[in-house]
């Protein structure tokens, strides 16, 4: 009996067809209705975890210079140091934001670590992250003005959105996007920009 030798099998992801692509693309547009935030939270995540190898590796090469050698060495023997340095490589993508749409208030729970370790992580602000409840009074209507003062006092102070939990301020009512769309247009002239949405 011969013992037959499988190739190794590396997936990248999780992340759903639809937006497998969009390392491609200098902006990101990602827009998560509902329980739909779930593929768009694995993007977001996935690009942190590649800012984050990328700062890795700059700070090794840097250390490396700074102790005096001159010499610099990266293994790159291993299958999995290739395939992220060539993850890396094709990773265009400079600016995302994220916009989740939901109308329970407690939705904002599922993610509420993701958010955060976002919120920590991103030093150079590449991610920018809108949470809508829209089971709310509109932003401006009366009725919501003391939760928008109170929200807004919580979040200057300690950090953290009342609504929500996380370090994601909350906002009311849907996003406009036709202002949306417009600011990113306005802010990345000469981008391409990739919009992902998902809704369940």
């Amino acid at each position: 009996m011969s013992i037959s030798i499988f190739p190794i099998v590396l997936i990248d992801g999780p992340y759903g067809a639809p937006a497998q692509d969009y390392k491609k693309y200098e902006v990101v547009l990602l827009a998560g209705l509902g329980i739909g935030a779930t593929p768009m939270i694995s993007i977001v995540k996935d690009i942190v975890n590649i800012i984050r190898a990328k700062e890795e590796e700059e700070e090794s090469v840097s250390g490396g210079l700074e102790k005096g050698n001159g010499v610099v060495e990266i293994n790159r023997t291993s299958s999995s140091s290739s395939s992220n340095s060539k993850r890396r490589e094709s990773f265009k993508t400079r600016r995302a934001y994220f916009y989740w749409v939901t109308r329970e208030q407690g939705s904002f729970d599922w993610f509420k670590g993701i958010m955060n370790e976002v919120a920590e992580m991103d030093h150079n602000h590449v991610i920018e992250l809108h949470n809508y409840c829209t089971s709310l009074y509109e932003e401006g209507d009366a009725r919501s003005a003391l939760i928008t003062m109170l929200q807004s006092l919580n979040h200057a102070k300690k950090g953290v959105d009342i609504v929500s939990g996380p370090r994601v301020k909350s906002h009311f009512a849907k996003p406009n996007w036709r202002s949306v769309y417009k600011q990113i247009a306005v802010n990345h002239n000469n981008s391409r920009v990739g919009m992902y949405q998902w809704r369940i």
